[in-house]
């Protein structure tokens, strides 16, 4: 039977603050604790794993017999961005931190953007994508200039709208700034924003596309792909790691589409990784502050969650987790330095093994490593001889 890990990454929950918080201001935030306070949350898969469980957690009540191996993990990159955090689960620790922009991006870049596309600059601050086009988007209506915004995060984003620059212009408006953000302006992301609608009720179009940085070095996913596993990726995967080392990708468009291509993945004959990020949490409630509208999306995952463990055959492996926190209850929108939740479960994998603070993300990485029989020189420790029957 072959052998099968899937990796589920539930982006931005964060299961309390790092013992470096106060170094990223996020003294006391606790992402999953701010979802227990709404009424929305009911999670009685995560919670027979053992999510509430795992030490310090904080809220949620503890299962008698938690049907997982369960732990929490600090990161060890510096930052608290979405690509760092893949990027250390899948083996590499990140030295520096991809810069940020919270006054805008610096003259010399934004000239060289504007005489390389041939067109004007707008907006050039933090902001948020929704506010962005409101405020913006007639102003580009009429001028054909590039809405150019960033956010807490290392990315620059270029908003435009689908009549005025047409999406493969967008694009390749996009590839132009990836080439700029470079060295020290090394961004993680480049994102195209296409936009559509009539003043003042523009909309974002699913035409989104992220121009990601390649990881500087060998991820599981490379190591794997190089010794024939198949590594599929579902979501933002392929932009994350900039396609290096997949074998297959999948786009999707909200968690119930990441978690229904997953169900089919698992219906499928693969042997190998299938590595499924689900962004709603972060994207739609996290940045926004709606705890309620989180804690739905978390009950919505862990519904299907239910009906995915009862399809897992003898050789699966699960590992639930996440890339950051971004605690919804804090008056700051930006992600929050935070320990990250580790569900590992399968027919055999112990139950209720607690493998408690992990000093790095990369473990999951080294463990998947030893699970599929594949030598690689990553970071991390795995904790399989730990937690396997």
């Amino acid at each position: 039977m072959s052998k099968r890990v899937f990796i589920i990454v539930l982006d931005s929950l964060g299961v309390g603050e790092a013992p470096d918080a106060a170094s990223y201001g996020d003294s006391g935030s606790n992402t999953l604790r701010a979802l227990c306070s709404s009424p929305k949350l009911y999670t009685p898969n995560l919670t027979r794993l053992g999510l509430y469980n795992i030490d310090q957690v904080g809220c949620g009540a503890p299962s008698e017999n938690p049907a997982a191996a369960f732990a929490r993990m600090a990161e060890a990159s510096k930052g608290k961005d979405t690509t760092t955090g893949h990027w250390e689960l899948a083996g590499i620790i990140s030295q520096r931190a991809m810069p940020t922009y919270p006054d805008g991006f610096p003259k010399e870049v934004i000239r060289q953007l504007t005489e390389e596309t041939g067109r004007g600059i707008l907006c050039n601050k933090p902001y948020s994508g929704t506010a962005v086009i409101a405020d913006y988007g007639q102003r580009h209506l009429q001028t054909g200039s590039l809405i150019v915004y960033t956010s807490a995060d290392s990315v620059l984003q270029i908003a435009a709208h689908e009549q005025v620059v047409p999406v493969d212009e967008l694009y390749r408006c996009c590839e132009i700034a990836r080439k700029i953000m470079t060295g020290q302006h090394s961004v993680g992301r480049i994102i195209a924003r296409p936009f559509e609608g009539e003043h003042p009720h523009f909309v974002r179009t699913a035409n989104r596309h992220d121009y990601s940085l390649a990881p500087p070095g060998k991820t599981m996913l490379d190591y794997l792909h190089e010794s024939y596993f198949d590594t599929i990726g579902v979501g933002k995967i392929y932009d994350i790691f900039a396609g290096q080392g997949l074998s297959e990708s999948y786009r999707t468009v909200s968690n119930n589409d990441g978690m229904n291509r997953a169900m089919e993945l698992l219906e499928a004959e693969f042997e190998g990784i299938c590595f499924i990020n689900l962004v709603d949490f972060d994207m739609h409630y996290g940045h926004r502050n709606d705890v309620d509208g989180y804690a739905q999306a978390l009950t919505d995952f862990d519904a299907q969650l239910g009906d995915f463990l009862e399809r897992m055959e003898e050789e699966d492996l699960l590992i639930i987790t996440a890339d950051h926190g971004c605690d919804p209850s804090t008056p700051s929108t930006d992600h929050s330095r935070e320990y990250v939740p580790m569900l590992l479960y399968g027919k055999t994998i112990k139950s209720g093994v607690n493998l408690g603070a992990r000093a790095t993300f990369a473990d999951v990485a080294a463990t998947v490593l030893e699970y599929l029989g594949v030598k690689g020189d990553i970071a991390g420790v795995s904790f399989l001889k730990e937690a396997k029957i």
